[in-house]
């Protein structure tokens, strides 16, 4: 009996979060982040709005690089044009980004300092070059501590083709999105690194634009889809110190896939 009283419940709470009033509200540089967002609206049927600054920043990668660093160091947030729809109207916003220094770009703290979020559902969405939805989820935690943070969804710029899918599993496994899907099972433990695994990992990293350091254990997992791996990584940072990070890495079961690295946590 108790049993069913808990299904009852979770089924409850299931299908009240279908029927809360959902909010897609984004600030997009370069159209990644944008892209990501009308996905998102498309597969919730929510509402969207696009934030933008008054002064738009350059799209020139350079440029907003030195102009963010600026704003960053100075404590100052741009300026960004009023809200079209209410966050009080709202029960769960989808907060999406680009990702700028490890953190969400200037004009989401604008947003969160200038609009009430108390009470309400946050679910950050973000783009990136190599990771930070972890660093900028934990930023928003402090920023709006009367909000509730929840799991959020990351996607490299290189692989936002792949959006549609993994979006669908991520709202249908938080109750976001009516369905279900096979839970993924666990990584492995973590074992010293083969030189097979050694090889994924630099024709997953190596590419990048600035390097990753040296794999020292790695986890794994098969899935319907794919062959994921868990790295230990360490490296050096431009000071000298040591430091440690995780990064995951995909290959497809097709034939001729080739490794790719989904994200960096440090």
């Amino acid at each position: 009996m108790k049993k069913l009283i808990l299904l009852f419940a979770f089924m409850v709470l299931i299908a009240s979060s279908y029927a809360q009033k959902k909010l897609v509200l984004y600030y997009s540089e370069t159209g990644t982040t944008k892209a990501v967002a009308e996905e998102l609206q498309k597969q919730l049927n929510a509402d969207i709005e696009c934030i933008e600054a008054v002064e738009p920043y350059s799209g020139n990668f350079q440029e907003t690089i030195q102009r963010g660093q600026r704003e960053m160091q100075n404590g100052e947030t741009p300026a960004i044009k009023p809200l079209k729809n209410k966050i009080a109207d709202y029960d769960i916003i989808f907060l999406g980004y680009p990702i700028w220094f490890g953190t969400y770009a200037m004009p989401i703290a604008t947003l969160v300092k200038e609009n009430d979020f108390e009470g309400k559902t946050i679910v950050p969405f973000c783009t990136f070059g190599s990771g930070g939805l972890n660093t900028s989820s934990e930023a928003l935690k402090k920023v709006l501590p009367k909000a509730i943070i929840k799991e959020g969804y990351g996607v490299r710029t290189v692989r936002v083709a792949v959006a549609a899918k993994e979006l669908d599993r991520f709202l249908k496994e938080n109750g976001y999105k009516k369905g279900k899907v096979a839970k993924l099972p666990e990584y492995s433990e973590q074992l010293p690194v083969t030189e097979a695994e050694k090889t994924i990992f630099d024709a997953a990293c190596s590419d990048y634009q600035f390097p990753l350091g040296t794999p020292s254990t790695v986890g794994k997992r098969q899935t319907d889809d794919s062959t994921d791996y868990k790295f230990i990584v360490k490296s050096r940072g431009f000071n000298g110190e040591e430091s440690t990070s995780t990064i995951y890495v995909t290959v497809a079961k097709a034939a001729d896939a080739k490794p790719e690295f989904t994200q960096v946590v440090r």
